[in-house]
């Protein structure tokens, strides 16, 4: 009457579409998966840190400070001159 397919453990572990074998990868536990999950989740925060980063040169506190103070002693020495 109706037809039904005949598969076994193998042929059904490898049908199957992107859902099924990527919760295969996330499940799985496999060394191999478990390492590539790592690479891509570095790879998710290293590149957006490191374009963010580039060419900032990175100050102290201090030397923000002074910068600070320099720009104020500027503005308000240029105030008095009226």
């Amino acid at each position: 009457m109706g037809e039904t397919k005949a598969t076994n453990g193998a042929a059904a572990a490898g049908a199957g579409g992107f859902r099924a074998k990527m919760e295969h990868y996330m499940y799985s536990g496999e060394k191999k998966h478990v390492f590539a999950g790592l690479a891509i989740v570095t790879a998710l925060f290293a590149v957006p840190w490191y374009f963010m980063t580039r060419g900032a040169k990175h100050q102290s506190h201090q030397d923000y400070m002074e910068k600070a103070n320099k720009a104020r002693s500027e503005r308000l020495s240029s105030g008095q001159t009226k």
